[in-house]
């Protein structure tokens, strides 16, 4: 009868043994389930990844390529890394939210920008990018080109980033748009990157600057694919 007897139709008559039993097979659909949905998302996962590493990546000759077109814009120093070894950090945000005149002002700061740990999930879906320092403020004119220089290259996931908030208007469109969205980009700190942590990890020299007489080290980030 299973779980219950049929005496009459509409009717059901459940026996104790029943009443006993129900509980622990209610308990194993659960956890059958739960257990089917965790392995539906582990293999979701792998096939993810097992995309992402069907993406073709750029060959030692391309990637020379673009740096020396990087060092050609006005990079003073670039190299090739690796975007999962580009620190992020929650209080890089709050350094931009308290301290810095340039909250806001743009939609290339926060708080229009990605927070920290949505820039950790796009760092970690990228195998190659250039690290370069530039003497001058125009590293996101730099990452701009160089982004368009890679996309048109063959690889189309190229994101560029630079340092510092955006100069291109004086009053930010907002709620109309970016007016210069093909030269707008936003800055390595602005989306909760640790430039100061990065730059050091890849052999560069920075330092908290004490006046403006000091030498500045601007950075700029690009990834590849």
């Amino acid at each position: 009868m299973g779980l219950g007897g049929w005496e009459k139709p509409g009717e059901v008559k459940i026996d104790r043994q029943s009443i006993i039993i129900l509980p622990y097979y209610l308990l194993f659909c659960y956890i059958s389930q739960d257990i089917f949905n965790e392995a539906r998302k582990e293999k979701l996962a792998k096939g993810v990844e097992k995309d992402m590493g069907k993406i073709e990546l750029p060959t030692r000759e391309q990637l020379q390529k673009f740096i020396q077109k990087t060092l050609k814009l006005g990079a003073r120093q670039a190299k090739i890394i690796s975007p999962r070894q580009v620190e992020t950090g929650l209080w890089v945000r709050l350094k931009c939210q308290f301290g810095c005149d340039g909250y806001g002002s743009s939609l290339m700061c926060p708080p229009y920008t990605p927070r920290p740990e949505e820039t950790r999930q796009v760092l970690d879906q990228y195998k190659k990018a250039i690290l370069f320092e530039s003497p001058t403020t125009n590293t996101k004119e730099i990452a701009a080109q160089m982004e368009r220089e890679i996309f048109l290259a063959g690889f189309y996931k190229a994101l560029g980033f630079g340092a510092g908030p955006c100069r291109l208007c004086t009053n930010c469109a907002f709620e109309k748009g970016c007016r210069h969205a093909e030269e707008a980009r936003p800055a390595m700190e602005a989306c909760g990157i640790d430039v100061f942590a990065t730059a050091r990890n890849h052999g560069f020299t920075i330092k908290v600057l004490k006046n403006y007489r000091e030498p500045q080290h601007y950075f700029g980030l690009i990834l590849i694919a």
